[in-house]
């Protein structure tokens, strides 16, 4: 009932503070004018009181009553309606570039890296209902999986269907990956432009060196986040392939580039982040949604409903009928 209820001045409601003096002097005034009748002894006389003489204070109090109403009345009580409407949305164009290569189907991960991959970043692309995305892959070269677009249903089915292929040549390509990701890129008139890019190895193909890749990110304003993927030590990584077409597994050291993600982060304006498994790969995700926020311009309109009137019309009420009571049954009565 009360819900969205406020007062436009409830300065007023300071006025409550009255009625206590006023009931103080009610009571005073009434002790005075009760007559009185001096004796040495009333043994023998009844005392009796009648009902009107104790309910007289009702008078009082029914104007006490009133009077609040009245004041309650001019605070302006009223409910607000909230309807709140977004324009002018400022999103950020973001190209996650993944690598695909087959060290990352290594299972120090649940149940391995490119599936934790694919796993949050669907999460991450869910999180950004205001931006455009797109999606690059890279193992030992790169392509466009999906241009950027705002259609989330696009961008979610494509990170939904990557998979290791042998179709592209293995190797990491970090170069080649920033250098397809710069290329979705620059010709975009967001106001602000991240690539995401996502290895869990060294540079070791490619014809693009990742310094040139980045200084072409630098010119046209593009920040890069770099994430290194992989567990510290040793994980049970593919070493090759089985008769039957399966992977055979092998336990090997985890090589991650640093440095060169390091250097490409602090080049870009972006930052470097390691994830060891896949709670920190989430909290990376996380991380980064925080620090690229969109910009909405939100308007809000407010329809107010004043409801002061049943205070007035209550108020009124207790006065004509206090007014009756005082000129009817309690007339002439001390």
């Amino acid at each position: 009932m009360f819900a969205n209820y406020t007062f436009e001045n409830p300065e007023f409601f300071w006025l409550l503070l009255l009625l206590l003096p006023a009931t103080a002097w009610y009571f005073w005034k009434r002790k005075q004018q009760t007559p009185e009748l001096k004796m040495s002894s009333v043994k023998g006389f009844k005392v009796k009181q009648s009902l009107l003489s104790k309910l007289k204070p009702v008078l009082f109090v029914l104007r006490l009553l009133a009077l609040a109403l009245l004041i309650t009345a001019m605070a302006r009580p009223r409910t607000v309606d909230v309807t709140t409407q977004s324009s002018n949305i400022r999103g950020i164009d973001i190209v996650m570039a993944i690598d695909v290569s087959a060290s990352m189907l290594a299972r120090d991960f649940e149940p391995n890296r490119l599936e934790s991959v694919k796993e949050v970043g669907a999460e991450f692309i869910e999180n950004r209902p205001n931006d455009r995305i797109g999606l690059v892959l890279f193992a030992g070269e790169s392509f466009t999986k999906t241009p950027i677009t705002s259609d989330k249903s696009i961008a979610l089915r494509a990170i939904e269907e990557i998979e290791y292929s042998d179709v592209l040549q293995n190797g990491t390509a970090i170069g080649s990956g920033l250098a397809t990701s710069v290329n979705r890129l620059k010709d975009s008139d967001a106001k602000s432009k991240v690539i995401i890019l996502l290895t869990d190895g060294v540079n070791n193909s490619g014809f693009i060196d990742p310094k040139i890749a980045s200084e072409l990110a630098v010119e046209f304003g593009i920040k890069t986040y770099t994430i290194g993927v992989g567990s510290n030590g040793n994980a049970l990584t593919p070493v090759g392939i089985l008769p039957n077409g399966r992977f055979q597994y092998g336990v090997q050291k985890v090589e991650i580039d640093e440095a060169l993600l390091q250097q490409i982060a602090a080049d870009t304006g972006g930052e470097y982040f390691r994830a060891t498994n896949n709670e920190k790969l989430e909290e990376i995700y996380e991380e980064i949604d925080s620090l690229e926020k969109s910009e909405i311009e939100e308007f809000r309109y407010y329809n107010y409903t004043e409801k002061f009137r049943p205070y007035v019309l209550l108020a009124l009420g207790l006065l004509l009928f206090e007014v009756v009571l005082r000129y009817t049954v309690f007339k002439g009565f001390i």
